[in-house]
């Protein structure tokens, strides 16, 4: 939804009327994610995407009715559906796609807002109805097992539908920006910065000396600090929306962060070295105090195993594991937080 804002004002100030499909549940290999958004106007328009471009033309049509009719309804397209043989679905996958009449408020201020925000749509049944008022996850209504459902979707940055007393919620997530934190500003770092920002990451790169933190080597950095770690992070607010990438080889540097990282309850800690160096480094951060359970969740050495050794391969294979944990189940979260 966040991609097609700058689209919809564009259509809202001509006073366009504008319906919106969302997709709710996909099975098999269907091509876009829970959460995906299609909008159309009355007067024709069409932007974005619930199926990379097999089933568009009927849901716009299907938008169309529910602009005349203020209703809102679910329809499903798959291989087993004569109608979705006929509008193209010919990926092999099934989705389950919600119509609605209008984009509301609350989703437009989610979408808008930086700070995380989630916006919960209770679905109709089986017969198109009028739409039910929407919650976010700042309402003081909302129970205990949605507020769970919503801070679950946000922390790992997807919608889905949860189903329970009966009925089921669109849990529709808009996430903070995620932040990558980059402690050592070496040629792996430089690589890494330019792949984060191609998966819209906010990228932080600190390091100590002034010679290496420049402008120069990092010029699509969100930020450089020539910091040590510990005073970078209360700057920052470190917390647990952060994932880290300790990246200097160098224990002065990184041990520091890596404590703090830990003890901030990072989602994602990872530092840099072979085998041998994460052992050695290991029984050092017991010494500082470290548990062992704060120990297990450190990822060294850093990255997945993809076998390259060049620094872009290297930034590669830390990418794709940083990646790998965003995605991964929610966990109970830590006690400490940074607000943004």
């Amino acid at each position: 939804m966040r991609e097609l804002l700058a689209t919809l004002r564009a259509w809202q100030a001509d006073g366009a009327r504008i319906g919106r499909a969302v997709v709710l549940r996909t099975y098999g290999s269907a091509p876009r994610p829970e959460g995906s958004v299609l909008l159309y106007s009355a007067d024709g328009r069409i932007a974005g995407s619930v199926s990379g471009g097999c089933v568009e033309g009927d849901a716009a049509e299907q938008i169309g009715r529910a602009l005349e009719s203020g209703l809102s309804w679910t329809v499903s397209y798959g291989v087993s559906d004569e109608q979705a043989w006929q509008v193209g679905l010919a990926c092999g996958g099934t989705i389950d796609v919600l119509i609605e009449p209008d984009v509301a408020d609350k989703v437009l201020a989610a979408a808008s807002s930086d700070a995380g925000a989630v916006v919960i749509t209770p679905l109709p049944a089986d017969e198109p109805a009028r739409p039910a008022p929407k919650l976010t996850n700042a309402d003081a209504e909302l129970g205990a097992e949605l507020a769970a459902a919503a801070t679950a979707a946000l922390r790992q940055g997807r919608s889905r539908v949860v189903e329970l007393d009966g009925g089921a919620y669109l849990v529709e997530a808009f996430p903070v920006r995620p932040r990558l934190v980059i402690v050592g500003a070496v040629e792996v770092a430089r690589a890494l910065v330019a792949l984060a920002r191609q998966l819209d990451f906010e990228t932080i790169v600190i390091d100590g000396r002034a010679a290496f933190a420049t402008r120069e080597r990092f010029p699509d950095a969100d930020r450089l600090m020539v910091e040590w770690p510990q005073e970078a992070a209360a700057q920052i607010g470190l917390g647990q929306d952060d994932f880290v990438a300790v990246l200097s080889h160098d224990p002065k540097f990184d041990e520091p962060a890596i404590v703090e990282a830990l003890g901030c309850g990072c989602r994602y800690v990872g530092a840099i070295g072979s085998k041998k160096t994460q052992a050695a480094r290991r029984d050092r951060l017991r010494a500082m105090g470290v548990t062992e359970a704060d120990l297990e969740r450190l990822r060294g050495p850093i990255g997945l195993e993809l076998g390259g050794r060049a620094p872009a391969e290297i930034a590669l294979a830390i990418m794709a594991e940083i990646v790998a944990a965003r995605y991964e189940a929610s966990r109970q979260p830590p006690a400490r937080t940074r607000s943004r």
